[in-house]
């Protein structure tokens, strides 16, 4: 349909609001907003929805959330009655309106005669992850647009592992949505007519959780460790401040002007702990208390920011490979006994600092697409097979998981777990940064940066694949599109040259432009700053030599 008559059919839809209705009309004389709003459907994939909330089809709004929940629940019944009684658990977080697509979302499922199990407030979206599989539902569904800015909400789809849904699914549920052409097609009831469909998930699973977290804990001597902790307004509050008591930490401080939670996110331009800004407010209450480390959730509560006390510097800023190899040191030198059945997974375009710990450690690396998605498949396959044991991923998104009690990333644990690494090497007079330093001078120094561009020839790098990049030669081309892998097929492109360094190259998945990837790894070397100074050079030069290549 014209994207015209689409907005025309809003405008005299009996089931569109008044609101809905006189805000469309506001846009009347703006094709080419009514063209953005209407000229498709909000597209759903393996991160289900995300848009901005808006009255269109190319939205996110409760009449594109209802639309998506059909298309869910009609796949759901097709697989069965037991599906369905199994039921849907859904979570929100503090975005707006995420109250109100939690229940549009339940109602329609409900409707449809499905079970639902609807948390009274906002929750982290491991929390979720770890429902699904506590109450042993068929999916789950969490309301989040995870660090968009403000203006944005999502709908993100779980399955009954309690990881993302995979791209087969995805399309297979795709395919229900699509089918639904009328929004009279959708059904919804009231709370009160869905009777026992509808149920509340319960404090229970809030302790179940809290006390999986714990479980996954390897130091738990007590501790004086100084906190300070901002959950950027939403959900990660609660749950971490919980935890962390639980643990033992008493010296905790929360940043009271990011504690309340707030969809709008007043104190900062993007609700993103990769974003050093963010905490601006947080450096100013650490400086004050003289707290030891710094940590700050996303508004969903699974990606973790962290700032350690460095004696040179104040506080030294962690990226989420810093963050990532610091935790899996630790996690692997607590072990008594590790073996090459013994397993910790990261993403293809995280550092290669991993690899070179799995490898010392003598257990087994494996590398997956981009995506805490893919980790999560992978837990699920050792656990089928019981071909390996898992003990560690994490992405270099800020995204990290220890143990399998959840299948996605989560930010609450991980904030527990940065707190026993700093008190456990803090009794050898020893901070996070000294760790890491000591790491740097065990394993080498390894960088990695991220650059987005609009290349303008990518296909060029995949028809004529570069030979030299920087003028070093290029030891072996991966192309993620060709079936070679072992892992599904994605746009992506990767090079490793003859020193060790790499450049990783793929589509962004929430902007018109290519995500390019640099690593390398610097050895011989006297101090931290010398050897950043030695991967700044390198990287730089493939930087300016990629950018020359996609013109």
């Amino acid at each position: 349909m014209h994207y015209k008559d689409e907005y025309k059919r809003w405008l005299n839809s009996p089931v569109i609001s008044e609101n809905f209705r006189e805000e469309l009309l506001t846009i009347a004389s703006n094709e080419k907003e009514i063209q953005d709003r209407f000229h498709t459907h909000l597209s759903f994939g393996t991160g289900g929805l995300r848009g901005v909330i808006e009255p269109g089809t190319n939205r996110i709004n409760i009449y594109t959330i209802r639309r998506a929940t059909q298309g869910l629940a009609n796949y759901i019944l097709s697989l069965g009655t037991n599906a369905a009684k199994k039921g849907v658990v859904i979570a929100y977080d503090c975005r707006r309106m995420s109250r109100e697509f939690c229940s549009e979302t339940a109602a329609v499922l409900n409707a449809n005669g499905i079970c639902t199990y609807v948390f009274d407030d906002l929750r982290p979206t491991p929390l979720l992850s770890f429902a699904v599989r506590y109450l042993n539902c068929i999916a789950g569904i969490v309301i989040t647009a995870s660090h968009n800015p403000p203006e944005y909400n999502g709908y993100k789809v779980y399955w009954e592992d309690g990881g993302q849904i995979p791209p087969q699914r995805a399309e297979a549920i795709t395919f229900e949505i699509n089918k639904i052409s009328n929004y009279l097609q959708i059904k919804t009831i009231t709370k009160t007519e869905a009777s026992g469909l509808f149920r509340e998930a319960g404090s229970k699973v809030d302790e179940a959780y809290t006390q999986a977290v714990l479980e996954q804990r390897l130091y738990v001597e007590p501790s004086l460790l100084s906190v300070v902790f901002s959950p950027l307004h939403g959900a990660g509050n609660i749950p971490v401040r919980n935890v962390l008591k639980a643990a033992g930490y008493e010296n905790v401080y929360v940043v009271p002007e990011q504690e309340q939670s707030d969809g709008n996110f007043p104190t900062v331009k993007y609700p993103n702990p990769e974003e050093r800004e963010v905490f601006t407010l947080a450096e100013k209450l650490a400086v004050e208390k003289n707290a030891d480390i710094i940590i700050c959730t996303d508004p969903d509560a699974d990606r973790l920011g962290v700032a350690v006390k460095d004696s040179e510097c104040g506080y030294r800023y962690l990226n989420g490979n810093m963050t990532g190899v610091l935790m899996m040191e630790y996690l692997l030198s607590q072990k008594e006994h590790l073996s090459e059945n013994d397993a910790v997974i990261s993403t293809i375009v995280s550092t290669d600092m991993a690899k070179a710990i799995a490898d010392a450690y003598g257990i087994t690396y494996f590398e997956v697409l981009t995506g805490f998605k893919y980790i999560g498949e992978k837990i699920g396959e050792f656990e089928k097979s019981g071909s390996h044991t898992y003990l560690f991923g994490f992405e270099e998104s800020y995204g990290y998981l220890a143990g399998d009690y959840v299948r996605d990333k989560d930010a609450v644990a991980s904030a527990l777990l940065v707190c026993d690494m700093a008190s456990y090497y803090g009794r050898q007079n020893m901070t996070l940064w000294d760790v890491l330093v000591a790491m740097y001078k065990k394993y080498g120094y390894y960088k990695e940066t991220l650059e987005s561009i609009t290349l303008k020839d990518k296909e060029g790098l995949r028809n004529n694949p570069p030979q030299k990049i920087a003028n070093i030669s290029v030891v072996e081309r991966r192309d993620y599109m060709e079936p070679i892998h072992s892992l599904p097929l994605s746009d992506v492109l990767y090079y490793t040259l003859a020193d060790g360094s790499w450049v990783c190259v793929r589509p962004s998945g929430t902007e018109p432009k290519t995500k390019m990837y640099f690593g390398t790894k610097v050895s011989g070397w006297n101090t931290i700053k010398e050897a950043d100074e030695k991967a700044n050079e390198k990287i730089m030069a493939m930087q300016l030599d990629m950018r020359m290549k996609g013109k």
